[in-house]
This record gives structure tokens, C-alpha cells and sequence, in this order.
């Protein structure tokens, strides 16, 4: 059974090292905990890849009613392998 990963919360998330499957709760959690931590601004690298994960982070964000908006980072925070997300703050 493997242990149970501690992750920092700092409004960055890296999904490299994860599973596809604990991809969806694994960003609800991180964005439920930035906000509990008053962090609005997230930060999602998802990867170039073939575009999956970054469609199925994207689905995630599309349901959330606190979700202000997303769009892919600059090139300088990770260009299309990236989501910089924008949490409502009220």
C-alpha cells in the first residue's frame, strides 16, 4: 500500500509524479487548502505531454463554482505545460 504523500502548499501543484486516476481529487484538495490558506493564485503544471491531463485539470476547473478563471502560463511559469488558475476571493 503505498504511504500517503504530504504536498506543500504553496500554490504551485506538480502533477508529474501522480497517477492520472488521483488526478481529479488531488486538485480539488490543493485548491480547497490554497484557499483555506487565503492563496488565490494557483499555479498547475500538468505537462506538454499529449494534452490529457491538462484537459482533465481544465474539466476540474471548469466545474468549480470558485474557480474565477484559468488560462495556460506564460512561457517564463511552464507555457502550455501549465494552468495558472485565479480563485474567486469572496
Amino acid at each position: 500500500m503505498d504511504e500517503p504523500t504530504e504536498l506543500p502548499i504553496d500554490g504551485v501543484l506538480d502533477l508529474h509524479t501522480f497517477q492520472p486516476r488521483d488526478v481529479k481529487p488531488l486538485v480539488n484538495d490543493d485548491l480547497d487548502a490554497c484557499r483555506e490558506r487565503g492563496i488565490f493564485e494557483v499555479r498547475i503544471i500538468h505537462g506538454k505531454g499529449i494534452g490529457m491531463l491538462r484537459d482533465t485539470v481544465h474539466a476540474v476547473l471548469r466545474a468549480r463554482a470558485d474557480v474565477e478563471d484559468f488560462r495556460l502560463a506564460p512561457e517564463d511559469r511552464g507555457g502550455w505545460g501549465a494552468t495558472i488558475v485565479r480563485l474567486k476571493t469572496g
